[in-house]
């Protein structure tokens, strides 16, 4: 079965609240026959649209390839946080890389985050980018690591944007009997996911990117050129930049083997009016510390956007809005039997060690993925690291590709299983406060 097709329809978007106050943009038109380009991009995510825009701003003929539309995947699902660091914390990192390189890991971060603006600025993209994300913890070893992380950053990477919040104040913020400490991140953000995807599209296409949606590759014959074969015609380029993310398929198997495919749902409520209150009181983003993480925000309309729960396979659950509830309850009593309006899942990329998986493939084919929850920065900067890299100036792509990406035990055959064994193990762990 393949994830392009196994939860959605052809070419639509799933019914999100997102898709419901999206930005107009015309359908692009499918492929039909032959097309030569320098560069051909497949995937129309952050990835893949940040790769394009910056080709074609630097004079590259690109063609953009998308098997259902602009935005389609986790890019137009996601909780929209924008999130400092990387989705390993600098501790980890500079166990993992030595404390030079974890330091170029981090200023690529905070790149990333002011990419991400820069662009929503000079683009005038329409996407609600609002400051502050909170983080937030339900037990004291919790708080403890959320505050000494802080502290890290304040004091060996001198960030100076976060509010540390003890248990009054993460209560004045978000009124949660759950939570009772943590920080509030000023410098991060949050945003329409959707809205910010259809900006970037529109910018491209501004720039001379040629679009088509609809167009499913899946066949790619290296070489140089390379051939690209979908459904109705194909395409001839220099260079191939795979921005596939979760929904790879078999399309390149050393990605696969190392980039995991999971499922994570997010639902809208009602508006809430004057209960919003009781919510957040401030307009910020929240995640928590659970292993499998809850994070929510409040719309423009009021109403609560949480996201929780995840799953491991091809299908997403029947009642995606019953899977949502359960977790949101527990952080928020009082909306326990709040009406959900909308209710809908996504497929996103993991990798064995959270980080982003960017490599050469080939003397001409590049590819960025694996972004696991944090891909609004790091998947914009990637997009943009990889033109930089086909243009010659490879510097920030190689960072990125000396991070470590085993392969997940097993490969393709086994990985979901063993995974789901460790996810259930975590998230008993979170239900026992260990």
């Amino acid at each position: 079965m393949n994830l392009l097709y196994a939860n959605d329809r052809s070419g639509e978007y799933p019914d999100s609240w997102y898709a419901a106050t999206a930005n107009s943009l015309d359908k692009f038109a499918p492929l039909r026959g032959e097309v030569r380009a320098d560069v051909c991009v497949v995937g129309a995510g952050y990835t893949g649209l940040s790769a394009a825009l910056h080709l074609a701003e630097a004079g590259v003929d690109v063609v953009l390839i998308e098997a259902h539309r602009v935005g389609f995947g986790a890019s137009g699902r996601n909780g929209g946080q924008l999130g400092s660091g990387q989705r390993m914390d600098q501790a980890g990192l500079e166990k993992l890389m030595g404390s030079g390189e974890a330091a170029k890991l981090w200023e690529m971060a905070e790149e990333a985050k002011d990419l991400v603006k820069g662009l929503i600025s000079r683009h005038k993209i329409d996407c609600d980018l609002r400051p502050g994300v909170a983080e937030t913890g339900s037990t004291p070893a919790q708080v403890r690591d959320l505050q000494e992380h802080a502290a890290h950053l304040q004091d060996r990477y001198g960030y100076d944007q976060i509010e540390m919040l003890d248990r009054e104040a993460c209560h004045d913020l978000c009124p949660s009997p759950d939570y009772i400490g943590g920080y509030l991140d000023k410098g991060a953000a949050h945003l329409h996911p959707l809205n910010y995807a259809l900006g970037l599209a529109r910018a491209a296409h501004a720039a001379g990117v040629r679009i088509y949606e609809r167009t499913h590759v899946h066949h790619i014959e290296e070489g140089q050129p390379a051939v690209l074969r979908t459904d109705k015609g194909r395409v001839v380029a220099g260079h191939v930049v795979l921005a596939c993310n979760g929904y790879l398929g078999g399309l390149n198997r050393k990605v696969a083997a190392r980039v995991m495919p999971i499922n994570n749902f997010i639902a809208a409520t009602e508006p809430l009016g004057d209960d919003a209150a009781r919510v957040l009181t401030r307009d910020v983003a929240v995640a928590d510390s659970r292993f499998v993480i809850n994070y929510f925000r409040l719309s423009a309309d009021k109403r609560l956007l949480f996201g929780g729960g995840e799953s491991y396979g091809y299908r997403f659950p029947r009642d995606i809005a019953a899977v949502v509830r359960k977790p949101m309850a527990q952080i928020f009593p009082h909306l326990a039997d709040v009406s959900i309006d909308y209710a809908w899942g996504g497929t996103l990329g993991i990798t064995m060690k959270r980080m982003p998986y960017l490599a050469r493939l080939g003397d001409n084919v590049l590819s960025a993925s694996g972004y696991s929850g944090h891909g609004v920065g790091t998947a914009t900067h990637a997009g943009q690291l990889m033109a930089q890299a086909i243009k010659g100036q490879s510097d920030g792509f190689d960072t990125m590709a000396r991070v470590p990406a085993p392969s997940f035990p097993g490969g393709g055959a086994l990985r979901s299983p063993l995974l789901v064994l460790a996810m259930t193990w975590f998230a008993m762990r979170d239900r026992l406060g260990i």
